[in-house]
């Protein structure tokens, strides 16, 4: 297995460049900046990227007497040094130009994002309605695959804490830059759910979310997909099967994932076939736009066609239309699935390459998944 992961580690890196080009906005030393360095003596390095602000300062649980001064990089970035302090917890602020900021490269900063909910009425399938609702719990288990403590988020049906049943299990995955607070959070995952299980519309399941985002240490982006899908394998499956009562065999067991995560769908399934039976790409590819990447997969495909065909019961790939920023990266990876005489299905929903659609996608699927 990891000798497969890593000749799909190299290709994908080898590919990364043309992938931004498609897919993401032009680098800044943003992208690759950690906001805090703490130095062995306790000093921390404070770093915001503000290259057209005037001023910047630091505000929050800090000490009166130790005053962080900053001072602008030829980068635009904006550096100051706390000096050293006690092991504890802190909050704090950036002040830029006046303005109180919270720290957009903090670790859980986009969880910090404000969500304004536009409800037409009752009737919209993510509405919080006066049913019975099931939990999302904030898990915590060691990734063997990265040597420390990952966070995940599980949604577990209304009744299950009483009931002895055991249930299916999808793992749900979010995009690139995301964390596992997504699908919960912006993507209503929870309610959506709640919603069709008091309709009697879908299956009981457990659904778990974990965190598909991983930092590379060459800020590599594509990298972490294979990273990723051994930490699924090695680590969170029997995580989920060792402290949930599921089912652990492979017709109770699906996977979906949009944009980076339908990416990290395709690489956790196509190379462990047997451990899934529904499999849902969402608004994802291949990496695209490299010849040398693609023929790899072309090869693999046709290999392991069979295989591929015997063990999914579900292999479908959907999208927001053709606004849908990897709409034509979809349609490339599809030429390849129907070359090797791979069956799936394949759907567009409006929304294009958001939440709009992946909200959809998931009301969608559950309704189809384990029957």
């Amino acid at each position: 297995m990891r000798r497969v992961l890593s000749a799909a580690v190299a290709m994908i890196c080898f590919a990364s460049a043309s992938y931004s080009q498609g897919w993401f906005r032009q680098p800044t030393p943003n992208d690759t900046l950690r906001s805090t360095v703490v130095l062995p003596d306790n000093s921390v390095i404070f770093q915001i990227y503000a290259p057209k602000a005037e001023t910047v300062s630091l505000t929050g649980d800090l000490p009166w007497d130790k005053p962080v001064h900053f001072r602008k990089m030829d980068d635009g970035v904006w550096k100051g040094r706390l000096s050293p302090m006690e092991d504890g917890v802190y909050r704090y602020k950036f002040i830029v130009d006046g303005v109180a900021v919270y720290d957009p490269k903090a670790p859980l900063a986009s969880e910090t994002s404000a969500l304004l909910t536009l409800d037409a009425g009752s009737d919209v399938f993510f509405a919080m309605k006066n049913i019975p609702h099931g939990a999302v719990a904030e898990r915590y288990y060691w990734s063997e695959t990265l040597g420390e403590m990952r966070r995940l988020h599980v949604w577990t049906p209304a009744g299950y804490e009483k009931s002895t049943e055991k249930l299916p299990v999808l793992y749900l995955v979010h995009g690139g830059g995301d964390t596992d607070n997504s699908w919960p959070g912006v993507g209503a995952a929870g309610l959506i759910l709640d919603n069709l299980m008091a309709e009697g519309k879908m299956t009981p399941m457990v659904v778990v979310m974990p965190n598909g985002s991983i930092a590379m240490p060459d800020g590599n982006m594509i990298g972490e997909v294979p990273v990723f899908a051994d930490d699924m394998v090695s680590s969170i499956i029997p995580f989920i099967e060792g402290n949930y009562r599921v089912c652990g065999d492979q017709a109770n067991r699906a996977m979906a994932g949009l944009s980076m995560g339908g990416m990290e769908t395709l690489e956790v399934t196509l190379n462990h076939p047997e451990m899934f039976s529904h499999v849902w790409v969402l608004s994802a590819s291949f990496a695209p736009g490299n010849k040398e990447v693609y023929e790899y997969e072309r090869m693999r495909l046709k290999k392991e066609a069979d295989r591929y065909n015997r063990n999914f019961k579900q292999l479908v790939f959907t999208q927001g239309g053709p606004s849908d920023i990897a709409y034509n990266n979809c349609k490339e990876t599809l030429k390849l699935f129907d070359e090797a005489g791979i069956s799936y299905e394949y759907h567009e929903v409006p929304g294009g390459h958001s939440w709009t659609a992946w909200r959809q996608n998931l009301y969608d699927l559950a309704q189809r998944l384990f029957k």
